[in-house]
């Protein structure tokens, strides 16, 4: 992925003594931002947990209404998620981890049935393209044969990313959404996935086949995302890797995430991969949440969790707030009125993810709006994609403010070099 270097503007020894910081103390931020991520990554453990639970129900009593509690928690399980990813850049830890629970785009077609007049038969670059692991005990990729008989934890942790293929993802949130949704074949019209409860009945009440192996492979996909939010819970817990990392030395590294991680974000990611490049594509296969047209809450949680880091205040699944010294607070010591310009930068960019949760509310979710012939819905995107650069731009003069230098930001060829994209 393409980088764009920021340079500050002082030297990270004068700058990070006691007179610059005279209140807080960069040790206080970087404890507040630990909290916030350990709460915001044991709230994604409940929230899982609970979608464990819905899917097990789902599994052993099928219905519609067992069916409908598991996409719900889902759904639910994904709010506390999307405000981590702000963790994702500048915590080599998170990012190195990241791809097991939250990689995108995938090929579907390796975990099960799919529409192959639109998907295809084939993909000369991926050799899993359509394996459809739930139909088939033995798998042949890439000359070799794989026993596939017992779909556990053990077996998709195998396949993921199998070939080194990236799109060959075989866990994660976004394999369990294709599981309880099934494809979007709706295009830039209204409609999600449409896969029927009855795909996880017993006996003659099944559908597409191989019901039992597709609930094994959900539960299975459900288990280990819980196994694995566990783990980042802990590395960020009193003791953990992540929270010594960010808090050892002079507070230079950990400083340096937060602000990798806020611009890495809010600018190549956000902006760029997860939002713009979609917009010039018209292209909903470019949509984060896409079998589940749950984009438009992705994307809010994303500017919202950037929000939360520099305000150093984030409001729990129950209700209760975690806060400390922020990031702000440090800005404003140093440059009260760019302070003031970057909250306000940060609102409008939330507002402007809210006005995509309000269209999706009355009925149009990303991949209507993103169509090529809707221009008021292609408006409302750019203006979320438009307040992200905006945000970004104050996010890199703080990096001169607090003194920290060199640090590079991910970039994106849809907001650096649209003409290369088609």
């Amino acid at each position: 992925m393409k980088l764009v270097k920021i340079l500050g503007m002082a030297a990270l020894a004068s700058t990070l003594g006691a007179q610059a910081y005279a209140a807080p103390g960069a040790k206080d931020v970087l404890t507040t931002y630990a909290d916030i991520a350990h709460a915001g990554y044991e709230d994604s453990v409940t929230t899982a947990k609970q979608l464990q639970s819905a899917v097990n129900a789902l599994v052993s009593d099928p219905s519609q209404a067992t069916f409908d509690a598991a996409k719900s928690a889902w759904l639910a399980s994904r709010v506390p998620y999307q405000q981590t990813e702000v963790y994702r850049f500048g915590n080599a830890i998170v990012d190195d981890w990241e791809g097991k629970v939250n990689a995108w785009p995938l090929d579907e077609g390796l975990i099960d049935y799919v529409e192959t007049d639109l998907y295809g038969e084939e993909n000369e670059e991926n050799p899993a393209y359509t394996a459809n692991v739930v139909a088939n005990p033995s798998l042949s990729i890439s000359g070799e044969t794989l026993d596939a008989s017992t779909i556990d934890s053990a077996l998709i942790e195998s396949l993921h990313e199998i070939d080194d293929v990236e799109s060959n993802v075989a866990t994660g949130y976004h394999a369990i959404e294709f599981l309880l949704w099934g494809q979007d074949l709706n295009g830039t019209e209204a409609g999600a996935g449409a896969r029927a409860w009855t795909d996880y009945a017993a006996g003659d009440a099944c559908t597409n086949g191989n019901c039992d192996r597709r609930g094994a492979y959900l539960k299975a996909a459900t288990d280990l995302l819980v196994s694995d939010l566990e783990w980042m819970t802990a590395q960020w817990a009193d003791g953990g890797e992540a929270r010594a990392t960010v808090l050892e030395g002079d507070g230079v590294p950990g400083l340096t995430a937060i602000v990798t991680g806020m611009g890495s974000l809010s600018y190549g990611e956000l902006a760029g991969e997860r939002t713009k490049l979609g917009l010039l594509l018209h292209d909903p296969e470019e949509e984060h949440d896409c079998f589940s047209d749950n984009t438009h809450n992705s994307h809010y949680y994303d500017a919202l969790g950037i929000q939360n880091v520099y305000l150093g205040r984030y409001t729990r699944v129950d209700g209760s707030v975690v806060e400390g010294a922020s990031l702000s607070d440090m800005v404003a010591a140093k440059d009260e009125g760019l302070d003031t310009e970057l909250r306000a930068k940060l609102a409008a960019s939330v507002l402007a993810g809210k006005a995509m949760v309000s269209r999706a509310q009355a009925g149009e979710h990303f991949d209507q709006l993103i169509a090529m012939d809707n221009e008021d819905g292609n408006a409302v995107v750019q203006t979320f994609v438009d307040a992200l650069v905006d945000q970004t731009k104050s996010i890199e003069q703080i990096v001169a403010a607090i003194g920290v230098d060199g640090i590079e930001f991910e970039g994106s060829d849809s907001l650096d070099n649209p003409t290369s994209i088609n």
